[in-house]
């Protein structure tokens, strides 16, 4: 079996998740957009049922989004976060304040 891991981004734009497969042949890396902390929420979700053994959250996640992500996969796969407290992308806000 392939081992899995996946990186999720946050971007207020999208409609709808956004994936994208890289095949190692020994694994794969899954690429998932998402337009909120909700969604992120639910796509974690299908990420642990798919046997995901890591999920890495981009800077434009928040303390609370990384909380709540990690909530939703109720310690089916571990989740890290690239912190930026003060993200530059969202005018110096973190993802807390720009998403909920």
């Amino acid at each position: 079996m392939k081992r899995k891991v996946a990186f999720m981004f946050v971007n207020g734009a999208m409609t709808e998740p956004r994936r994208m497969v890289m095949d190692f042949e020994v694994g794969e890396m899954i690429t998932i957009g998402v337009k909120n902390y909700e969604m992120a929420c639910e796509e974690a979700k299908k990420l642990a049922e798919e046997g995901v053994l890591l999920l890495e959250l981009c800077g434009g996640f928040g303390s609370i989004g990384h909380a709540k992500v990690t909530e939703a996969v109720c310690g089916k796969v571990q989740v890290g976060v690239v912190r930026f407290d003060n993200h530059p992308g969202y005018d110096g806000l973190s993802g807390d304040v720009k998403w909920m």
